[in-house]
C-alpha cells in the first residue's frame, strides 16, 4: 500500500473527511518533515513507514473536536498536530509555537513551501508569548502534564476557549492534579489506524470565577 492509499484508508476508518487536494498537501508535508529531519532532528520517529499513522492520522484524529477560530499549537516541534489541522481545515487560523529555534525555522519554511496562509509561527517560550488576542483552541501533543499545560498557557486562552491535550493512556492521575479553576469537559478515546497504544484527547475549560 502506498502512502496516499494508507492515508485515504486511515481517514475513512476514523470517519474524517479530507478532500484529495489537502491529502496531497499532507503527504508533501511528510516529505518535507523527513527531508529536514536528516539535519535538524525534528521527530524521534525515524521509520518513515509509520509516518502516516503517527504524524498525520494521529493529528487528524482530533479534528471532530476542534472548533473554528484561532488555534495555538503549543510545543509544535515538527508541526504536529498544527500543520495537518491547518491543511485539513483552512478556516482555522493556526499559530505554531516552539521554543527551539531550529524547529521554528522549519515550521516557517513549511508554511511557505506548503502555501499555508492560515499558519503563523512564533519562536519562543509559551509563558513569554503575549499576543493581542486570545485563542479559541490551545492544543498540545505530549507537551506537558495537564496542570502545567493549563498553567503555562492560561493567559493565552480566550474566555470561552478550550484546551485540547493529546495523551496516550487515559491520564486520570494528571486530571486529579488539575487546579480547581480548570474543568475537564470530556476525555475522548481515540482510535488511530496503525497505532496500537492507547490514545486519548482531554478537553478542558477554564471555570469562571464566582
Amino acid at each position: 500500500m502506498n502512502l496516499a492509499e494508507e492515508l485515504a484508508r486511515g481517514l475513512a476508518a476514523m470517519g474524517v473527511d479530507v478532500p484529495p487536494a489537502p491529502r496531497e498537501k499532507l503527504l508533501a508535508y511528510l516529505a518535507l518533515l523527513y527531508k529536514w529531519n536528516r539535519t535538524y532532528s525534528l521527530t524521534a520517529l525515524k521509520e518513515e513507514d509509520q509516518a502516516v499513522s503517527h504524524h498525520l492520522l494521529d493529528s487528524l484524529s482530533i479534528l471532530p473536536c476542534v472548533p473554528g477560530g484561532r488555534l495555538l499549537d503549543v510545543g509544535s516541534g515538527g508541526g504536529t498536530p498544527g500543520i495537518p489541522l491547518a491543511i485539513a481545515r483552512p478556516d482555522l487560523a493556526v499559530t505554531l509555537l516552539d521554543s527551539n529555534s531550529k524547529k521554528a525555522a522549519f515550521l516557517r519554511q513549511a508554511a511557505i513551501e506548503l502555501e499555508l496562509p492560515n499558519v503563523a509561527v512564533h519562536g519562543g517560550r509559551v509563558e513569554q508569548y503575549h499576543p493581542a488576542d486570545g485563542f479559541a483552541v490551545i492544543v498540545s501533543r505530549a507537551f506537558a502534564e495537564l496542570a502545567d499545560f493549563a498553567a503555562l498557557s492560561r493567559h493565552l486562552l480566550a474566555a470561552d476557549g478550550v484546551w485540547l491535550a493529546m495523551k496516550g493512556v487515559r491520564p486520570d492521575g494528571e486530571i486529579t492534579r488539575l487546579p480547581g479553576d480548570v474543568r475537564v469537559e470530556a476525555v475522548h478515546p481515540l482510535r488511530v489506524p496503525g497505532i496500537d497504544g492507547e490514545r486519548h484527547l482531554v478537553v478542558m475549560r477554564r471555570v469562571a470565577a464566582d
